[in-house]
């Protein structure tokens, strides 16, 4: 349709890499691409050049960002004192949350499928019971 050669060259953790060729619709040269599942993007191999990289405009912005800051530190100690202080909460928060995440996680590993399921045909267990009960009960 395109005229799209496609080679499946392996795998990666089951999902196949695939291997375009195909020709430029202006000067006719041949360009080739593979996948690359490992990092969610894709590799030129040959005939091409990226005009965009999505990571290097995340990587400026950081870049920025801690110049900026180095910047406004440099002449200014309580600037320097008060980034420390959020910095120091930001890293006490990220703990707290790690540590509840590890709590829920040795919560739920303490429960088995046997302990489930015993409690899933209690549960059911009462529900009747209580419905039977209600329905016995109720004047008609």
């Amino acid at each position: 349709m395109f005229g799209i050669l496609i080679g499946i060259l392996q795998t990666y953790l089951g999902i196949q890499i695939f291997r375009f060729y195909f020709k430029c619709t202006r000067c006719s040269a041949e360009i080739a691409f593979k996948t690359d599942p490992q990092n969610s993007d894709y590799v030129v191999e040959s005939g091409a050049s990226r005009n965009f990289e999505p990571w290097r405009e995340e990587d400026e912005a950081v870049e920025k960002e801690k110049k900026k800051r180095a910047a406004e530190e440099m002449g200014d100690a309580m600037k320097s004192l008060e980034n420390r202080a959020v910095d120091s909460k930001r890293d006490m928060d990220i703990l707290a949350a790690l540590e509840e995440m590890r709590s829920m996680k040795s919560r739920h590993a303490t429960v088995s499928v046997d302990m489930m399921l015993e409690t899933l045909k209690r549960s059911a267990y009462d529900k009747v019971r209580f419905w039977l009960l209600f329905f016995l009960t109720s004047p008609l």
